[in-house]
């Protein structure tokens, strides 16, 4: 299951990054699935070879920190910090780069680049992708106990 995660991860990173090359259909429906998620910005993204990438440099920033976690959960580096930190701790470490850029361009102390941008988004997806494996680890339904039957809470009928 983590392999899937860690192909996923790594495969949707790779279209975001090559939209601007591939093939007209490919890419008009990554560039739609993006505006779903994204709100593509020409000023606040990344361009390759003259074309605006699909999402912005944060969402960059984000997918690569998820292939990355991704691939540091199958090489079981992540498992470690799993089992001793609690989910949330992870999701509210990992969102405070995301937030005080944020906080910083809201509030007119940084103006922001894309590269900062990026960079302040990886550990938030790192993070994310440490939470579902978590999550995803947790599904072993054959070591459950097997479901009693109901006994039935109607009354006993009078004879």
């Amino acid at each position: 299951m983590f392999l899937a995660i860690a192909v996923a991860a790594l495969a949707w990173l790779a279209l975001l990054v090559a939209a601007p090359v591939l093939p007209t259909t490919v890419a008009a429906a990554l560039y739609a699935i993006g505006s779903h998620i994204c709100h593509q910005r020409p000023d606040r993204s990344f361009h390759l070879f003259g074309a605006q990438l699909a999402v912005c440099g944060r969402c960059i920033g984000i997918y690569a920190g998820a292939a990355i976690g991704s691939l540091a959960v199958i090489a079981a580096r992540a498992r470690a910090i799993l089992a001793t930190v609690p989910s949330r701790t992870l999701l509210i470490v990992g969102a405070v780069p995301t937030a005080v850029t944020l906080a910083a361009e809201w509030s007119g102390v940084w103006t922001g680049s894309n590269q900062g941008r990026a960079a302040a988004g990886v550990p938030l997806g790192f993070v994310v992708v440490l939470v579902v494996a978590q999550g995803v680890a947790t599904l072993h339904y054959d070591g459950c106990a097997r479901r009693r039957p109901i006994e039935s809470n109607r009354p006993p009928t009078p004879i």
